[in-house]
């Protein structure tokens, strides 16, 4: 008797999917507090299977990736009182440069190099609304207005960059891609950073849900594999 493998390999989808959703839950767990960090989401669908040559009563569906989405939910504010910390309340990103491209990021916790310009915690430039980075001269104070000017002794050194995205999807290192919309409803807020919107109590729950169907998906594919075996054994007797 010929062994039905369609079955197993279902299974075996379901338990992939399984490993990618586990992946994705400890990936939120180990960034729940970094700062600026958005939730990330593995959405699934089901794919269909056209009917198989020869067996037109087989019709597969396999549980099957779809796509990442970020949850772009305001995470909270911690106040830091460092007048290079910044953080923004309610919409959009700023823009930074670094040495492989332009990147978005809701980490405002940044520092001048030695060269004075505005730098993020990975080095990268901060960058202004005519995209030009940020530099600030000697050490006088630094204040930054709720639409993100920044002052330093009185003067005006540039103004951060805000913006929106569409087609959020992250990058690595607290950064994200995107396409730029424009950003309205925002206020700068100095002397704070913006914690991660990760909810650990949530992802803990997400964790333990996912090998409990890893192993959902395992043995019954085991007890599958077993009742295939059975079957055969009889049809050889």
């Amino acid at each position: 008797m010929a062994v039905n493998f369609q079955p197993i390999y279902i299974l075996a989808s379901g338990g992939s999917r399984a490993v990618e959703q586990l992946d994705t839950v400890t990936n939120n767990i180990a960034n729940a507090s970094t700062v600026g960090f958005k939730k990330i989401l593995m959405r699934e669908m089901s794919q269909k299977i056209p009917e198989n040559v020869g067996q037109t009563g087989d019709l597969l569906v396999f549980p099957r990736f779809r796509d990442t989405q970020v949850l772009n939910s305001q995470g909270g504010l911690i106040k830091t009182e460092n007048p290079l910390d910044v953080a923004i309340e309610g919409d959009g990103f700023f823009q930074v440069e670094s040495g492989i491209g332009r990147f978005y990021t809701r980490n405002g916790h940044f520092y001048k190099d030695r060269d004075g310009f505005l730098v993020d915690q990975n080095g990268a430039y901060v960058l202004d609304i005519n995209n030009r980075r940020i530099r600030l001269t000697g050490e006088g104070r630094v204040d930054i207005t709720p639409n993100g000017e920044i002052y330093q002794d009185n003067q005006l050194m540039g103004r951060l960059k805000v913006v929106n995205l569409q087609n959020l999807q992250p990058a690595g290192n607290g950064y994200y891609t995107g396409q730029e919309t424009q950003a309205q409803r925002f206020l700068v807020r100095q002397g704070f950073l913006e914690a991660s919107n990760v909810n650990i109590v949530k992802e803990m729950v997400d964790i333990i849900n996912s090998h409990r169907r890893f192993d959902i998906y395992m043995n019954l594919a085991k007890a599958l594999d077993q009742l295939e075996g059975r079957l055969n054994e009889i049809g050889k007797a």
